[in-house]
């Protein structure tokens, strides 16, 4: 979900594998989404109903919009640049190219909000936990922590 160029860290360890913001997803969508920052608007995707892209914006279908923000937000908050991964960072702009920054922040509050968490995600987060990193999205745990962070 957080494009792998935007910080340039590829599928190496740390944030390229971690399963809290890797999804499956179709090859030729997943194409057409390419490393777009996410925000509202754009032209309906011909394969994937639901979703709308532009020149610089990805919009993600409604039911996995708050899915979407989470995934990023614990990536921000995950990967500070401590252990020599980039410090990711999400801000308010698209277009964000390489740097290690994801936008729109102020959307992704939004799809948050719209977006609450659901049975599926909790699912997700335990099994990663339980099976496979040993960590949580604390933000599909205490959703009210994204406030206390960003607004």
């Amino acid at each position: 979900v957080w494009a792998k160029s935007h910080g340039d860290f590829g599928t190496s360890m740390g944030p390229g594998t971690d399963l809290h913001h890797l999804r499956p997803t179709d090859a030729s969508v997943n194409s057409s989404r390419s490393n777009l920052d996410f925000d509202n608007g754009g032209n309906e995707h011909s394969e994937a109903r639901g979703h709308y892209f532009d020149n610089d914006s990805w919009e993600p279908r409604n039911s996995v919009k708050g899915d979407v923000a989470r995934m990023l937000f614990y990536m921000a908050v995950r990967y500070e640049g401590d252990s020599g991964e980039p410090d990711l960072e999400l801000n308010n702009v698209v277009n964000n190219g390489s740097a290690p920054y994801h936008g729109k922040l102020s959307v992704l509050l939004q799809w948050h909000k719209a977006d609450p968490v659901d049975a599926f995600e909790r699912t997700r987060n335990e099994i990663i936990y339980n099976d496979y990193q040993h960590n949580r999205n604390p933000f599909i745990d205490h959703p009210e922590w994204v406030s206390a962070i960003w607004e």
